[in-house]
């Protein structure tokens, strides 16, 4: 008797059908993050198109990532439900079509609009992303690989983003960054029905729609409160929205343990290897996001280059990131996770070590490299761990899962823009020296941000001007150099933390063993 697809061993080795489809997950994990960076370098053309007001402008720019956050749990519990194919194509399709409408906005409410939607959409297709590589990859070894493929594509999108934006600016209208993912998507509306399996959890129940609501009144305020904290300082309305959220979200978690249908099920928090992990995206993306934000800055201000030209310089830097994961793959399938993910952020440690090495003049080669080495851990932990993630968590509940863990790394990233923000702003504050003849307004101006002293020295005198951008300079630089020693530490403390809760973690290769083991043969 043939036997049935439902009857085939669970750990069988996918083939070329799953491969290609891993392309087709590819295409829109890159998306996410390209359009979180795209449209920093578009800024000034749509403002002198759309004329949006200063908060209009930034609305535009934030509401995407916002949106993102807010929606990664809720749409995660919605794959389990009505499939994780299912939500990717209508994700997809909302996908390309608020892209074309962003594209072609004649107002920035219209812009702004689509940029909610974009953010919705994009929520939606990371967690199917992640969760359907589970239901494709049933092999560990291989898994392994797609999750680190996924991975690099899921990073690399914010790296590739200015640059991509940067050479269609040169080239068309600002609408033009937005129309790159209508080709794309409407490729894997077309493909993915062919490629990619369903798969959902057959015994889902409605989604409780209060567990929605005080979803995003948790992650919407907290997460927009703690960036306005780094951005304007200890403003009275961004610290009430900051509390208003961890407010909310102690709601959440109450009512979650009281309902039967739960939008987050918190006993995955049970399992030490999903814990464990999540802990670290958590820890990983505050790091990434609070330091990358500074380097940027370092490079297009202190270093004077342009954006496009210091995401130029931080390609190599993303090149070493991808070699890394792959090599962490390797390694994991003879040596325990935890040990190459401890060894790795002890590399990275290094990497924040070198940094405190640079100095106001420019330092190019300290960044490359002291940046390069820093994300040899980022890299290989966060695509360890979601591989731990999809291998701990049931199969129901996969899409939840991998929506929670992303939510951690979307407000690790935010709160550490806001913590390694607030500690570099004050570190600038208190050792830049302003010249007496600096008008006061100016002085507070100067004061406050070194892009603030950049722009008041263009209307002071040269000699004055080159002392403040130098006093300027050098206070900012010292800032990133203690924010560097923080990194250091705490991915030291990182470090251990990863050997102390995921050792018991076996390698790959013998995980492989033992599951193989554990299927039965098939009679003859």
């Amino acid at each position: 008797m043939d036997a049935s697809p439902d009857a085939r061993p669970v750990f069988e080795r996918a083939g070329r059908r799953e491969w290609f489809g891993l392309l087709v997950l590819a295409v829109p994990t890159l998306l996410i993050n390209f359009d979180l960076s795209v449209l920093y370098l578009a800024v000034p053309h749509l403002t002198a198109a759309l004329e949006p007001s200063s908060t209009q402008q930034l609305w535009i720019l934030d509401i995407y990532g916002f949106m993102v956050a807010g929606f990664l749990i809720t749409m995660g519990r919605l794959g389990d439900r009505i499939g994780r194919r299912k939500l990717l194509l209508i994700g997809s399709a909302v996908f390309g079509i608020a892209s074309a409408v962003a594209a072609y906005s004649t107002s920035a409410e219209m812009l702004l609009v689509a940029r909610v939607v974009l953010g919705i959409a994009g929520a939606s297709l990371a967690p199917c992303t992640l969760a359907l590589i589970k239901t494709m990859f049933t092999n560990p070894k291989q898994r392994g690989v797609a999750v680190s493929i996924w991975m690099g594509c899921f990073m690399g999108g914010a790296v590739i983003g200015p640059i991509v934006g940067g050479i269609l600016l040169t080239n068309f209208w600002w609408g033009s960054v937005f129309l790159l993912a209508v080709p794309v998507m409407v490729a894997v509306l077309i493909v993915a029905p062919i490629l990619l399996p369903e798969a959902k959890d057959p015994a889902a129940e409605r989604l409780d729609l209060f567990s929605v609501a005080l979803s995003l009144a948790a992650v919407l305020p907290f997460v927009y409160g703690i960036k306005q904290l780094a951005s304007a300082g200890w403003q009275p309305l961004s610290l009430v929205l900051a509390v208003a959220g961890v407010a909310f979200g102690a709601a959440f978690i109450v009512r979650q343990r009281k309902i039967a249908n739960p939008l987050l099920d918190l006993s995955l928090f049970g399992d030490r290897t999903f814990r464990g992990s999540f802990v670290l995206s958590l820890l990983g993306g505050a790091l990434s996001g609070g330091t990358m934000l500074l380097v940027n800055l370092y490079l297009q201000l202190v270093n004077g280059y342009s954006p496009l030209k210091a995401g130029l310089w931080l390609v190599p830097t993303a090149v070493v990131m991808l070699v890394t994961i792959g090599i962490s793959q390797g390694l994991a399938q003879k040596i325990r996770p935890a040990y190459v993910m401890s060894g790795g952020m002890v590399i990275s440690a290094i990497g924040y070590l070198v940094l405190t090495q640079l100095d106001s003049t420019g330092g190019l080669a300290l960044v490359v490299v002291g940046w390069g080495l820093a994300i040899v851990g980022l890299g290989p932990a966060a695509a360890l761990g979601y591989d731990m993630i999809l291998s701990s968590a049931p199969p129901e509940k996969i899409g939840s899962a991998s929506g929670t863990v992303e939510t951690g790394g979307q407000v690790g990233a935010a709160m550490g823009i806001a913590l390694l923000g607030s500690l570099g702003t004050f570190v600038y504050g208190s050792q830049i020296e302003v010249s007496s003849a600096v008008p006061g307004q100016a002085a507070d101006v100067a004061r406050d941000s070194l892009a603030g002293a950049v722009a008041v020295a263009e209307r002071l005198p040269a000699a004055i001007s080159g002392e403040l951008v130098g006093s300027a300079r050098a206070a900012f630089t010292s800032g990133l150099q203690w924010v560097a020693v923080l990194g250091a530490v705490v991915f030291l403390g990182m470090a251990a933390y990863a050997v102390r809760a995921l050792a018991h973690v076996p390698p790959t290769a013998q995980t492989e063993s033992v599951e193989a083991d554990d299927v039965p043969t098939s009679a003859h």
